[in-house]
């Protein structure tokens, strides 16, 4: 493996000890974030070592692609297990057979055929997995195993650079904000479709989120709300409906945004601290889609003002 490496000049943090020039792979970067990671078989085991530097990189570019991967279920969930404890989704009828860690999308009927069906819409809107619950989503690692040839994308845009662009005034208001996050409201009120179970509703209560985040590893702010974001805490409901709208659409900026055409045996890892994703329509009637994805869990997310930045030398 080639030690050459291409850096996008993003902050470091203290688990990043690897310098760029040292990580035992390539890496060819991918657009306004993301990096393609070439030299590494995701289907061997991961030494701590390696680990250490594909976290960096991690880091560094917020998207990592790792392409021509046969991942079987059991090894994708165990690659899951270097950045944390997986998630067990609520909506248990995604979980692919034996692994309740592995969230499957796909619209393929019981005998393997086009359904028609998107298996769920709310993937469609701009969002950050894991954000209702309190210790919100930290990576998620998704696998291609069918893919069709026109739609069916994975667009992911940066929320440090949604945040820095942003005017003072606007930043100055959004600072002390905490918006509602709530899975019922994305996945079944917003789009007038019910996928989820009374108990299933039950087990996951709307949760009060910073709007403005300090990234643990990073110290970077972020803009953190997406389509899991409801209102505003203490607002009324109208408008911190409005101002959750407003901002969400402020973020999203063709110069912030990398779009990822998925190929078979694709496996992507991504920071839901620091970004915004969503998958794009396909036509669910004629082609096919299986996608396998899980989540690890990361931290409770702290106000940017919570957080202090490091001190500088």
């Amino acid at each position: 493996m080639s030690g050459a490496a291409l850096t996008c000049g993003a902050a470091t943090s203290p688990r990043a000890i690897n310098d760029a020039q040292q990580w035992p792979f390539e890496i060819s970067r991918l657009g306004a974030v993301g990096a393609q990671i070439i030299g590494v078989d995701l289907a061997q085991p991961v030494s701590a070592e390696l680990f250490a530097s594909l976290y960096g990189a991690f880091l560094a570019h917020q998207v990592l692609l790792f392409r021509d991967q046969d991942i079987p279920p059991a090894r994708q969930v165990d690659f899951a297990k270097h950045f944390g404890e997986v998630q067990i989704h609520v909506m248990n009828q995604y979980h692919a057979g034996g692994y309740p860690q592995l969230y499957t999308l796909s619209n393929l009927d019981a005998d393997g055929n086009p359904s028609g069906q998107h298996p769920d819409r709310g993937t469609l809107a701009w969002h950050t997995d894991g954000s209702w619950k309190q210790r919100s989503g930290q990576a998620t690692i998704m696998y291609s195993d069918e893919v069709p040839a026109e739609g069916g994308e994975t667009h992911f845009c940066d929320m440090y650079a949604a945040w820095a662009t942003l005017s003072p005034a606007r930043q100055q208001q959004l600072l002390p904000l905490r918006a509602i996050h709530n899975l019922d409201f994305s996945r079944t009120r917003r789009h007038r479709v019910d996928l989820m179970t009374e108990q299933q509703k039950r087990e996951t209560p709307p949760v009060s989120q910073p709007v403005v985040r300090r990234h643990p590893d990073t110290h970077r702010i972020a803009l953190y709300l997406g389509d899991h974001a409801e209102t505003i805490e203490g607002m009324r409901y109208d408008e911190g409906r409005e101002l959750v709208e407003a901002v969400n659409a402020a973020a999203i900026h063709a110069s912030r945004i990398y779009e990822h055409r998925w190929r078979a045996g694709d496996l992507i890892v991504w920071d839901n601290r620091a970004l915004l994703h969503r998958a794009t329509e396909y036509d669910a009637a004629t082609v096919r889609r299986v996608m396998r994805r899980c989540t690890v869990i990361g931290e409770q997310p702290i106000a940017a003002q919570e957080l202090p930045a490091p001190k500088t030398t």
